[in-house]
């Protein structure tokens, strides 16, 4: 890639700073849907669903949303600019919310189902402000700019989990329709975003021109040893931690504990998710993201370890906050590695195809999250036991990838 000089417009990181802080705002604020509804989607599946093991469908199809939807998004992102891109994720955040309040109304599980692959609109885009904020940062501040909008999920850590404790925690009603204030507070969350994008200021990508190199194949891409890498990496983080994170408010109500200790578990991890993101890109810097992203996957398995001991709180609590600090060494590490395997113009098709495989791991955990945690078992632990103990084979294949990488470095130079 291109050097920093002083001749650069990127040397100063003015505009990057200005865009970071808008982007860290976002994931504060708008992000802060996300955890809500993981907190209470298989909750209220579990009461509209015809079958206990489709509870976590909801939460399965927001992500299959995401998936489905970065293919076409991250394209349009190149031809019509990350503002634009942004608000359309958070139309379909507020249409999707809108959607699952009435499914609550009508108590329709498929109607609700229909609201939470519209959400995926919205966590596609979102899973885009890590690159945005890459898109006018220096070589030197790109890992910076990336943990510090990752760093915006401690404040959406405390806000999402806390209005659902403060909206369900004080009433006794036990019908699905306790969850409705909550998407009706993810509408104007939405809604806020649209306003929010438009202080960004990302330009365009300028059309190529004639004559300029189109860039490599989606197959070279996902050939070339540091892109795979990455993605594996990006992908493993990212689907382990929402197989467990799924299961977790059914495993902590199931076992003896009510919304509002899920709710509290769920802040701690989304708290844990994100606090290292203040250092995670000095470390990188520091140590190199192949060490970082090692660590990462270390963390994770950890997290299983401390899972299996037992389910008391405590077990629930620090397991969770070592998946959610497993998750941010791992993601942000992948992330970093990806942003500087690639050159500018093959951004739109590298960033789509990683989130379409990222999100199509994610899918498959979080539908394996509902089999795993109610039907693989008589009980609630039994079901945590087996959620757990199925991050181990996926761990082995990331860690093997990235010590390969280790063992056969600079094969994959642009």
């Amino acid at each position: 890639m291109t050097a920093v000089t002083d001749t650069n417009p990127l040397a100063d990181d003015r505009k990057a700073k200005r865009n970071v802080a808008v982007l860290v705002a976002a994931q504060a604020l708008v992000g802060a849907q996300l955890p809500m509804f993981f907190v209470i989607a298989g909750l209220a599946g579990q009461q509209l669903a015809p079958s206990a093991c489709l509870a976590t469908l909801p939460i399965s199809l927001i992500v299959f949303g995401s998936m489905t939807t970065a293919p076409w998004l991250s394209p349009l992102m190149q031809r019509i600019g990350r503002k634009p891109g942004f608000m359309v994720g958070a139309t379909g955040g507020a249409i999707g919310a809108a959607v699952a309040a009435y499914a609550l109304t009508i108590e329709s599980f498929w109607v609700f189902v229909l609201g939470a692959y519209l959400t995926g609109v919205y966590m596609s885009a979102h899973g885009f402000y890590r690159f945005a904020a890459a898109d006018t940062a220096s070589d030197r501040f790109r890992p910076k700019a990336i943990s510090y909008v990752m760093a915006g999920g401690l404040l959406s850590a405390i806000i999402g989990p806390q209005i659902v404790a403060w909206l369900t925690g004080g009433t006794a009603d036990a019908s699905v329709m306790r969850f409705f204030p909550v998407y009706a507070t993810a509408i104007g969350l939405n809604l806020g975003g649209i306003l929010l994008f438009t202080l960004l200021d990302i330009p365009k990508l300028p059309p190529a021109p004639e004559g300029t190199p189109r860039g490599r194949t989606r197959w070279e891409l996902i050939t070339t040893p540091r892109i795979a890498v990455a993605i594996i990496v990006g992908m493993v983080s990212y689907a382990l931690m929402n197989l467990v994170m799924t299961s977790t408010p059914l495993a902590v109500v199931g076992c003896g504990f009510g919304v509002p200790d899920a709710s509290h578990v769920v802040t701690g991890h989304v708290l844990a998710m994100y606090a290292p993101s203040f250092f995670t890109g000095h470390l990188i810097a520091r140590f190199g993201v192949e060490r970082i992203m090692g660590a990462g996957l270390f963390i994770l398995a950890a997290a299983g370890a401390v899972a299996l001991q037992g389910v008391e709180l405590t077990n629930f609590f620090v397991a969770l906050i070592l998946l959610g600090i497993g998750w941010n060494f791992g993601f942000i590490g992948a992330t970093t590695m990806l942003a500087g395997a690639h050159e500018p113009h093959e951004r739109g098709r590298v960033q789509g195809l990683n989130d379409l495989l990222v999100f199509g791991g994610v899918t498959f955990a979080s539908l394996a999250s509902g089999g795993l945690m109610n039907c693989s078992g008589g009980t609630a632990q039994q079901g945590w036991t087996a959620v757990n103990m199925a991050m181990a084979p996926f761990l082995f294949l990331a860690g093997g990838a990235l010590l390969w990488l280790v063992l056969h470095p600079r094969r994959d130079e642009f």
